[in-house]
């Protein structure tokens, strides 16, 4: 290992402090383009952790940026990985613990920490931070936290069309695509919704609604559903 390289994975560890004995602890190098990130959980027990935890933020000088605090920090570790108390285990970027990107369309990074199973059918659920540039840290987001704890899992980010999708369903047959527009200094506007129906054997019902100028438009169709394809826009 190259000399350099071993003190500075070193000091992103001393630089936790005694809070991570007893804990189980987690790296992960180039979360995103600005941050790597270590992750202190709990417990652990066989590929999953969970309970209280801590993620902390550090830039590419490895100073700390910020420390996030999660009631239920839920983590899988990777194939063959075995978490052991006290030792810095490395992970994939898409672990799925932290989530950085940017969900407000604003041009910088924004962060998504697990925390627990709250979302629609017991589907991961998210605390997310938005970048302040005046306060120049991350700030909790209620609106965005709301959005990324309520669906299957965390809502998608469509950069190019500059909205948040998030989905959920009902029972066996009933799939809801909800999407939002983030409107500089206002926060969220729903714009698009969509259900699809599948509880009659053989079709698919697609009710769609789509908020133009100020006014919605609601559509109907329904399909067979041998020939539906719902990842065709």
């Amino acid at each position: 290992m190259n000399i350099l390289n071993k003190y500075k994975h070193l000091s992103a560890f001393l630089l936790l402090g005694p809070l991570c004995f007893g804990q189980y602890q987690f790296e992960v190098k180039n979360v995103s383009k600005s941050y790597d990130a270590v992750i202190q959980i709990e417990d652990c027990y066989d590929d999953r952790c969970g309970g209280k935890g801590t993620v902390e933020l550090f830039d590419r000088k490895n100073s700390k940026v910020q420390t996030f605090i999660s009631d239920d920090l839920i983590l899988y570790t990777e194939q063959g990985q075995k978490p052991i108390q006290g030792k810095l285990i490395p992970l994939l970027k898409d672990q799925r613990a932290v989530i950085i990107d940017d969900f407000n369309f604003d041009g910088t990074e924004d962060v998504a920490i697990r925390n627990g199973n709250m979302g629609n059918y017991s589907g991961a659920s998210y605390d997310v931070y938005v970048f302040n540039k005046t306060r120049m840290g991350f700030v909790k987001s209620e609106e965005l936290t709301e959005l990324g704890s309520n669906g299957l899992d965390i809502f998608d980010v469509d950069a190019q069309r500059k909205r948040l999708i998030s989905y959920g369903k009902s029972g066996c047959c009933d799939i809801f695509t909800t999407e939002y527009a983030v409107i500089p200094n206002k926060g969220l506007d729903k714009v698009f919704e969509k259900e699809e129906d599948m509880s009659v054997e053989g079709s698919v019902k697609v009710t769609t609604k789509e908020k133009i100028n100020n006014k919605w438009i609601t559509k109907t169709k329904v399909y067979p559903s041998d020939q539906y394809n719902r990842n065709k826009k």
